[in-house]
């Protein structure tokens, strides 16, 4: 018997509305094999949940949901559907230049162009926008970021600017596939 994972990420769930679209995207554009799924019916009501293997053993996981106390409006997209920006919720994935360089070519020969590029001073960021609405970043490390607990406390606390990011693509509105960069006012 192999040993179970006792720390670090297991997996983390998100919603999605078409289970073939989310794994067209994970397990043919970002490499990350389909290993599990499980379906649960209750009645009419069922739900299916998707588990993609990130490349460590942790997971990126997906629920199909249909009669199962959802909304028929509900939103997949984790920042614009709760009223932020594009950016501000997406999961990382780390990669190196070899993987970064492979989805890449694998998203172009599927018309899928990036949002951004950045160079973040400590890692170069490529992001897309996967079936969902979800940004999604491959981050490959150049020195890493500084592990400094006490001045991480104290930014906590102040609005003095730190980021030294700089765009090695700017903002392609292309790259949002659709979806929005800002949300929109409810009810518009």
């Amino acid at each position: 018997m192999s040993e179970f994972r006792r720390t670090g990420i297991h997996h983390v769930a998100y919603a999605c509305r078409d289970v073939e679209e989310t794994r067209h995207f994970y397990e043919d554009l970002l490499d990350m094999p389909l290993v599990h799924t499980e379906v649960k019916r209750e009645g009419d009501s069922y739900f299916r949940h998707l588990f993609f293997d990130t490349g460590d053993g942790s997971c990126i996981a997906f629920f199909q949901v249909s009669g199962m106390g959802e909304s028929a409006d509900y939103s997949t997209q984790i920042s614009t559907g709760n009223g932020l920006p594009v950016w501000v919720n997406h999961v990382a994935f780390a990669a190196d230049v070899e993987r970064t360089e492979s989805v890449r070519q694998r998203m172009t020969e599927d018309g899928i162009v990036p949002f951004m590029e950045v160079d973040h001073g400590w890692c170069v960021s490529l992001y897309y926008l996967d079936p969902n609405g979800i940004m999604v970043e491959m981050c490959r490390d150049t020195t890493g970021f500084a592990i400094d607990p006490e001045l991480a406390t104290e930014r906590m606390n102040t609005t003095d600017n730190t980021d030294d990011s700089t765009f090695l693509s700017p903002m392609d509105l292309e790259g949002l596939r659709g979806f929005d960069l800002l949300p929109t006012e409810k009810g518009s």
